[in-house]
């Protein structure tokens, strides 16, 4: 696919295909997935002889299998799909990775789309493959796993040592560790939940349990000094090596980094914690009150606040702004910067910054419909589906992609003309 700056940005409408035709090669289809650029619309599809293909445009994959799903475009505009040809397999624009195992699961994207991995099972071992090339070490069990976002590098929680139901005191002592790029820490732990790539790549960090009750945060293997009564998921500042966590003390949620506490514990909960670009500020989702959700800056909660939930955090490219879904009775809406959007709706999806930060977006549904909505105003016309926006270079103009009575239609739009 072509770099974003060589996309169609001519204003205007385009039908690139009537998804209503009808194809006797065709005995059902799958929900639609459209590729980023908005040229092409795929799905996986059932064909009449009974085997599986993936229908891109109006156009089949020349290859089938006994079963194809996950389907998914990577961020460079490549189509991906799981497919079962006797052993599963990872396919790439129609093409199967040569090998093949018992099953795979859970396609990742380095932030350019240049790298793919995806986990794997087979013989009963754990593992993850990158490019087609699988671990050298397998596992008992693996999970929460993770590719760095240059693709440099993978990631799981894994279980080192056997272990039977009965063995509590084996459990006691540590089963559990990181495995890097296949190659396990020395070190075993409790418990290990979600490992973390340092930007640089050279460091990973997780969240531990050394005991019943003592947690902290081991990074390449070593602990914190410091242990707390609970941690969540670490992040790596973006520019040094220094690791944030949330932090469990007294019976209230605080921020740690290195392992002392920078956020006094005064929260009923932090988490989803991140810096913004260039590491100046360290950002949460926080609990400051039982039953109400906000952002905080700095340990300094918003003033707007929800009671269902606050979700999907964002932060602009120049890191000056911030937004984030907020869920009051059933119903959720756009938070940027302390302010909500107007309207509430059905449902919101993650919220999307112009590259200079000047506009937001997002996918909404309301009445069973879905449109985009930009800084609060929703675009005139709805779909029956459509996916997130996608904003040109100098955030002008917002590309989106939708179906329309069955047609799948290609829009690019001047962001003044939705906000009016």
């Amino acid at each position: 696919m072509a770099p974003k700056t060589q996309w169609d940005w001519s204003v205007g409408s385009k039908t690139v295909v009537d998804l209503g035709t009808n194809n006797d090669e065709i005995a059902w289809r799958e929900e639609s997935h459209a590729s980023p650029d908005g040229e092409q619309v795929a799905a996986v599809v059932r064909t009449a002889d009974e085997t599986y293909t993936v229908q891109v445009n109006d156009a089949l994959w020349e290859n089938q299998f006994d079963r194809v799903w996950y389907l998914r475009y990577s961020p460079d505009g490549r189509l991906t799909a799981l497919v079962n040809d006797g052993d599963w397999k990872l396919a790439v624009d129609g093409e199967a990775w040569e090998e093949g195992y018992g099953f795979v699961w859970n396609t990742l994207f380095s932030e350019d789309g240049s790298v793919i991995a995806c986990c794997v099972s087979d013989s009963m071992q754990y593992g993850m493959i990158k490019d087609g090339e699988i671990w050298p070490n397998l596992f008992a069990n693996a999970n929460n796993f993770v590719l760095s976002a240059d693709g440099a590098h993978t990631a799981a929680a894994v279980q080192t040592e056997p272990l039977g139901q009965a063995e509590i005191f084996k459990f006691k002592q540590g089963v559990f560790s990181v495995a890097v790029d296949g190659e396990a820490w020395e070190r075993n732990f409790v418990n290990v939940w979600t490992p973390v790539i340092s930007p640089s790549g050279t460091h990973v960090a997780a969240q531990v349990r050394l005991n019943l009750f003592d947690y902290t945060i081991a990074c390449n293997g070593s602990t914190w000094n410091e242990t707390f009564s609970q941690v969540w998921e670490p992040c790596f500042h973006p520019k040094t090596n220094a690791i944030a966590a949330p932090v469990r003390l007294g019976g209230k949620w605080g921020m740690a980094v290195d392992g002392q506490v920078i956020w006094k514990p005064q929260f009923f909960q932090v988490w989803h914690q991140r810096y913004t670009p260039k590491g100046d500020h360290l950002i949460a989702l926080v609990c400051p009150e039982y039953g109400r959700w906000t952002v905080a800056m700095d340990g300094q909660a918003w003033r707007t606040t929800f009671g269902d939930m606050v979700f999907d955090l964002t932060v602009s490219h120049d890191g000056r702004r911030i937004a984030a879904l907020g869920k009051e009775n059933e119903r959720w809406t756009v938070m940027v910067d302390d302010q909500a959007w107007p309207e509430m709706y059905d449902m919101c999806w993650k919220p999307v910054f112009s590259p200079e930060g000047a506009h937001v977006a997002a996918k909404v549904e309301r009445s069973k419909k879905y449109t985009i909505v930009v800084d609060g105003k929703p675009y005139s016309k709805e779909f029956s589906e459509c996916w997130d926006p996608i904003f040109s270079d100098d955030g002008s103009l917002v590309l989106i992609r939708g179906i329309i009575n069955n047609t799948y239609v290609r829009i690019v739009e001047r962001v003044s003309t939705i906000c009016g």
